[in-house]
């Protein structure tokens, strides 16, 4: 059994492959990489076999898009810890170290991340993850280093190993234990919200997410969808409200989601009437109506988090929208604290 698997999701991603796994096979003498390829159509798949022989391969059958892609790949690796790896990251020398060295130490740590910096501005955090990511009250996800489109230079300001409420999916460590018993990534969810679900059921079962700074890769972003497409805002306000339905404490579920149906009408008013988005518009009006549509599928996961809770797993407890817009702070170290340095 391996250590560590580095497990690569990969889907038309060749381009990203050969110009990011070379780092990934340089500087992580230490792990096994795989590369779980979901149905491919362009030359992943050759370009692998071709070029980079010494990586594993895993033949999915179809694009069974981030969630079960990992799920059906990561049944097929056997290891301590696994890693999820974004096609499009360049990792650094020695990026694995540190990450290891503290889930040794520490049995309570379920996962954690590397900080995340830019490809393109390499002195400033990128969007999806930056130092580790945070829930507010409603839901609305941040992290330190990046509020809504707020993204900081990277300063050395969060460079302490922090205890967070959710790792991005883009550099993902995780013990394979806390993975299965926790039931994996959500598959219904497809992508995007998959890993802050994952992690948020994992701080409920009284586990702990870390971001651990002294590790450091660079992430491109926006690989397979880009940032402005409304299929990601769909995906993203589907599931983060099927997130919320799964994971809530029964005593906050129903103000929650109330709020959340006034304010999510307003976000997608704003992109119709300001932003001119008439798509944006229709991907929100959608994922509140499938939304609905669909709750009821989670009414089983709904009751089996509530009865095994060993935690309360608290949000942070401000309304990030109130902090950003009304009182005009857009950094981390601006918004009331509620986590602590790990160490």
């Amino acid at each position: 059994m391996d250590k560590i698997a580095i497990v690569i999701l990969n889907w038309n991603g060749a381009k990203m492959l050969k110009a990011y796994l070379p780092s990934v096979l340089k500087y992580s003498p230490e792990a096994t990489v795989y590369v779980a390829d979901n149905a491919s159509t362009d030359e992943s798949v050759s370009l692998l076999r071709t070029h980079f022989p010494e990586c594993r391969l895993i033949l999915l059958d179809k694009n069974w898009g981030f969630a079960d892609g990992y799920n059906k790949a990561l049944a097929q690796v056997e290891a301590e810890y696994y890693l999820l790896l974004n096609s499009d990251i360049e990792v650094t020398p020695h990026w694995l170290e540190p990450m290891i060295a503290l889930m040794d130490t520490h049995q309570e740590v379920a996962a954690c991340q590397p900080k995340l910096l830019s490809v393109f501005n390499r002195d400033s955090f990128e969007y999806a993850g930056a130092c580790g990511g945070f829930l507010d009250r409603l839901g609305y996800p941040y992290c330190r280093g990046r509020v809504f489109d707020s993204v900081e230079a990277d300063r050395g300001q969060y460079d302490s190993a922090a205890e967070i409420h959710w790792a991005t999916g883009a550099a993902l460590l995780v013990r394979a234990c806390d993975y299965n018993k926790v039931g994996g990534l959500d598959g219904r969810f497809f992508a995007h919200s998959e890993e802050i679900d994952f992690c948020w059921r994992l701080r409920i079962m009284g586990r702990k997410i870390c971001c651990v700074a002294g590790s450091k890769v660079y992430h491109v972003g926006g690989g397979t969808l880009p940032k402005a497409n409304p299929m990601k805002t769909y995906l993203n306000f589907r599931n983060n409200l099927t997130m919320l339905y799964k994971c809530l404490p029964d005593d906050q579920l129903n103000k929650v989601m109330r709020l959340r149906w006034l304010l999510d009408y307003v976000a997608a008013f704003k992109m119709l009437l300001v932003d001119r988005n008439r798509a944006d518009f229709q991907a929100v009006c959608r994922a509140r109506r499938d939304f609905k549509a669909w709750r009821r599928q989670f009414d089983v996961d709904r009751q089996h988090i509530q009865l095994h809770r060993q935690s309360t797993a608290e949000l942070s407890r401000f309304s990030l929208l109130w902090q950003y817009y009304l009182c005009g702070r857009k950094v981390f170290s601006d918004l009331p604290q509620t986590l602590h340095n790990f160490l």
